[in-house]
C-alpha cells in the first residue's frame, strides 16, 4: 500500500498538520515511500517563509514523479472518460495502483477520477 499525495495533503503538511505528519512518518517506517508528482508540488510550493521549510522538509521523504508526455497524456484520456477536466488530479489518480491510499481534500473528484480509471483505492480525507 502506498500513500499518495494531492496538494491538500502537501499544503496540510506545510501548515504542520499533527495528523498528516502522523501519516507521511508511518508510510516512511513503514518503508513505503509515499508518492506524488510535480504538479501537484507546484500547486502547494510558494517558496516564502518558515512553512515552505516544513514543506521542503517533507518533500524529502516523497518520491515526486515527472508530470511528462506519458502521463499527461494517459491523464487527459481519463479525463475525457471521466468528463473532468483537471490533468493535475488525473495524473494523481494514474500514479495509484489497487490497494493504495490517496490522501485528499478533493475525494469527490479523486473518486470519481478512480473509479473510472478502475483503481480500487481508499481515499482519506485532509
Amino acid at each position: 500500500m502506498t500513500l499518495i499525495l494531492d496538494s491538500g495533503s502537501l499544503i496540510a503538511l506545510e501548515g504542520n498538520d499533527r495528523r498528516m505528519w502522523r501519516r507521511l512518518k508511518s508510510a516512511l517506517i513503514t518503508s513505503e515511500i509515499p508518492v506524488t508528482h510535480g504538479g501537484i508540488v507546484g500547486q502547494a510550493w510558494r517558496g516564502q517563509g518558515p512553512r515552505s521549510a516544513l514543506l521542503a522538509k517533507a518533500l524529502t521523504g516523497i518520491d515526486v514523479r515527472p508530470l511528462n508526455e506519458y502521463l499527461g497524456k494517459r491523464a487527459g484520456e481519463l479525463l475525457a472518460r471521466a468528463k473532468k477536466t483537471d490533468v493535475i488530479d488525473a495524473a494523481l489518480v494514474l500514479l495509484a495502483s489497487d490497494g493504495d491510499v490517496i490522501a485528499t481534500s478533493d475525494s469527490g473528484d479523486i473518486e470519481r477520477l478512480a473509479r473510472t480509471a478502475g483503481r480500487l483505492v481508499d481515499l482519506i480525507a485532509v
